[in-house]
């Protein structure tokens, strides 16, 4: 889809919890291409699902000024405190975990219930609220800086993706066995929706227009991330990514490697806290890898057909993606900096267990400090910075195509 004869850019942010940060740093360094810094967004589709949703309604919301609006993302995350997403203090995770335990040792007798998650994340409300400019993605979509931004989040009725979009009028709409598209005006409960870790954030309350139901973290059942951007017309999506691809392999090699000789290898059993850390990579990291594998090869059979594929029943069109991903591994920064962690919430995730240094996942989604969303914004930054020159060729196709024609 094209418009004035400029191909529309995507771009995509799926991330968790603080891993957002790592976004942040991306589009930091971004925002000083001299050719974008001082004017709008190069990203007129947005598509964001859990912290991504948070990084992609701010830039939205802020597009008139690139260079500004990066900057004042690196910003809130360089100076986030846990106080700003959660409760910490000791008397209210007491009586969550007395909630917990009450409902898991007398819920057959008194009734279960009473406890929706491990922790209240109830003052990341007020964060987004005094930060999020009320009428910012209105003004972004009449002035035409936005066509459209899509947030993604999980009902927990009936367990379908919802992806709540708002854009120009006329902008396309979708709806299958499993995803629902609503078109409205977004406000903080779609994006605290859209950015509930599910079990570790309460579920949130979101208006769907026919009744009020409960969401959670998009990410769960998005497993095709990049779909909403290519749908509402991006024929160039850029993803951030927040999984090493490095570390992963790595991991992989280990636990392949892992086998004394003449006998079987013994790994100890995972405490509940690793297990928790590798549910979150399954609903964060896994689906954006397999999404461009899945878009690539769609791209070499619409190749072979000689032109797009519009003979079928949805139309196809060969979409260019790149995608960033962390050159680090985010467990280990979380894992050095653990200590950062308030001493209450760190007492009750030490009763979940310590998991392997490379496993350490489950600290990297939660330590909501300074010191760790820095770290995770330089790396960000750096990685950005090393493949600069292909991402600025990247967003600026449209132009040099126009000097040619010229």
């Amino acid at each position: 889809m094209r418009e004035n004869g400029r191909s529309k850019v995507g771009l995509v942010l799926t991330a968790g919890g603080a891993r957002g940060a790592y976004q942040a740093g991306v589009l930091r360094r971004l925002g000083e291409i001299p050719a974008l810094r001082a004017g709008v967004s190069p990203f007129p589709i947005i598509a964001g699902a859990s912290a991504g949703a948070i990084n992609g309604a701010m830039l939205a919301a802020t597009s008139s000024r690139f260079g500004a609006s990066t900057v004042r993302i690196a910003e809130l995350w360089s100076e986030l405190a846990m106080e700003n997403v959660v409760r910490t203090d000791a008397l209210s995770l007491a009586g969550t975990g007395a909630q917990w335990a009450r409902d898991l040792a007398l819920g057959g007798l008194i009734g279960g219930g009473s406890v929706h998650s491990l922790l209240d994340a109830t003052p990341l409300r007020k964060f987004l609220a005094s930060h999020l400019p009320p009428r910012g993605i209105d003004r972004a979509v009449r002035s035409g800086h936005v066509y459209a931004i899509a947030i993604t989040a999980t009902s927990y009725h009936s367990g379908r993706c919802f992806i709540f979009i708002q854009g120009r009028k006329g902008h396309p709409t979708w709806s299958k066995s499993r995803r629902i598209c609503l078109s409205l005006r977004l406000g903080v409960d779609h994006v605290l929706a859209s950015a509930a870790i599910p079990i570790i954030f309460q579920p949130v309350r979101v208006n769907t227009g026919s009744a009020d139901c409960f969401f959670g973290d998009g990410g769960l059942r998005l497993v095709t991330p990049l779909s909403p951007a290519i749908r509402l017309g991006a024929d160039r999506v850029m993803a951030i990514g927040i999984r090493c691809k490095s570390s992963a392999a790595a991991l992989s090699r280990a636990e392949m490697g892992r086998r004394p000789a003449g006998g079987v290898a013994s790994i100890a059993p995972p405490p509940i806290g690793q297990i928790c850390g590798v549910f979150l990579n399954a609903i964060f990291l896994d689906h954006l890898d397999a999404d461009i594998d899945h878009l690539e090869r769609m791209n070499e059979l619409i190749a072979a057909h000689k032109g797009p594929l519009s003979d079928v029943s949805e139309p196809m069109r060969t979409v260019r993606a790149l995608a960033v991903h962390p050159s680090v591994d985010f467990a280990l920064i979380a894992r050095d900096l653990a200590h950062k962690m308030p001493s209450a919430l760190r007492y009750v995730l030490d009763g979940l267990g310590d998991p392997n240094v490379e496993s350490a996942d489950l600290m990297s989604y939660l330590l909501f400090d300074a010191s760790y969303t820095k770290a995770l914004i330089d790396v960000g930054y750096q990685d950005a910075d090393e493949r600069i020159d292909e991402i600025e060729q990247f967003l600026r196709e449209d132009s040099d195509r126009k000097r040619r024609v010229s």
